[in-house]
């Protein structure tokens, strides 16, 4: 007759624009998110923070589209930021880590990545690296977007905003 440990049934609405989705499953689960974004510039801080009870789970949003921002406000090292460029998995870990230390949110989200039109540090138009911090662990996943500039950004924060979700939904239920 040991205790059981009640699963938390969440409600939220599927068929909700994806910001929705992460506000609804935020809040339900009384979480906080930060966001620490490059090659966005903001996107995703303006499209969470676009839905209505936002204040509720959004704690701030960094946008470090230098190099010296991600050191100074994220704590990306130097060395790293030479050895590999911005655009790395390495550099999303640390900015979503950065990101989470510093603002004491539960989640971190950061993306880095080449929008174009030209190539940044000789890496392709399109590729984008996704972090996600949480529960001391972070999961970093790479794509290769197509399309203009401004395609590439939305796809980014898009995926962003589903990774956001499907960690919520894997992870905190």
């Amino acid at each position: 007759m040991g205790d059981k440990k009640e699963k938390k049934v969440l409600v939220y609405n599927s068929d909700a624009p994806i910001e929705e989705q992460v506000v609804s499953l935020l809040k339900g689960l009384k979480k906080t998110i930060t966001t620490a974004e490059s090659i966005t510039g903001g996107m995703i801080s303006a499209a969470i923070t676009s839905v209505e009870g936002a204040s509720e789970c959004f704690k701030v949003g960094y946008v470090s589209y230098s190099n010296k921002a991600k050191r100074k406000l994220l704590s990306v090292k130097k060395e790293l930021l030479r050895k590999e460029g911005a655009v790395s998995s390495s550099v999303a870990k640390e900015m979503a880590i950065g990101a989470m230390m510093e603002s004491e949110a539960d989640l971190a989200v950061a993306v880095t990545g080449n929008a174009g039109p030209t190539a940044l540090e000789a890496k392709e138009i399109g590729l984008v690296y996704i972090a996600v911090c949480a529960g001391g662990k972070t999961k970093v996943e790479e794509y290769h977007f197509t399309g203009n500039r401004k395609e590439i950004r939305e796809q980014c924060c898009n995926t962003a905003l589903v990774m956001v979700r499907n960690y919520l939904l894997e992870k905190m239920t």
